[in-house]
């Protein structure tokens, strides 16, 4: 995730701080979402600080740029797994063992916009999240029932 967020920093026109690095490393280690208050306590934890608002103003810039995504439900940030591929990004989020899988649909993306144009609202920004169970949870719980 480094390398790809140096190169997306440096082709827009960003410069690659030292509190951007940061970030993205720990965003890049982490395996659920994480919040601006825990990427802090990581950091600490590492012997480094950065305050809260270097924090969110960072994420910010990588949700803009499309390299991590903020998750409302879970509140916390995850780095992007897609990079630039075309259509809103949506995750599936299991809820037994909180596997994430991140995906993209250029279509539900047109329709969404679509629908909005048609009631008359200006969509700035999409954020879809479906909860379930993931196929090896489901699996499970198949095999529990029998």
């Amino acid at each position: 995730m480094i390398r790809n967020s140096i190169q997306v920093l440096h082709a827009q026109g960003y410069k690659v701080t030292r509190p951007r690095l940061q970030v993205v490393e720990i965003l890049g280690k982490a395996q659920k979402p994480v919040s601006p208050y825990e990427i802090q306590k990581m950091l600490k934890q590492q012997g480094r600080y950065l305050n809260h608002v270097t924090i969110y103003r960072v994420l910010e810039l990588l949700c803009h740029l499309n390299l991590a995504h903020k998750l409302p439900s879970e509140k916390g940030f995850i780095k992007c797994i897609l990079g630039n591929r075309e259509g809103c990004h949506r995750f599936m989020i299991c809820h037994k063992c909180g596997a994430i899988q991140e995906y993209a649909d250029d279509k539900l993306c047109r329709n969404e916009k679509e629908i909005a144009g048609e009631i008359g609202f200006h969509t700035q920004y999409h954020v879809s999240e479906s909860y379930g169970l993931c196929s090896s949870c489901y699996k499970g719980e198949l095999a529990g029932n029998v």
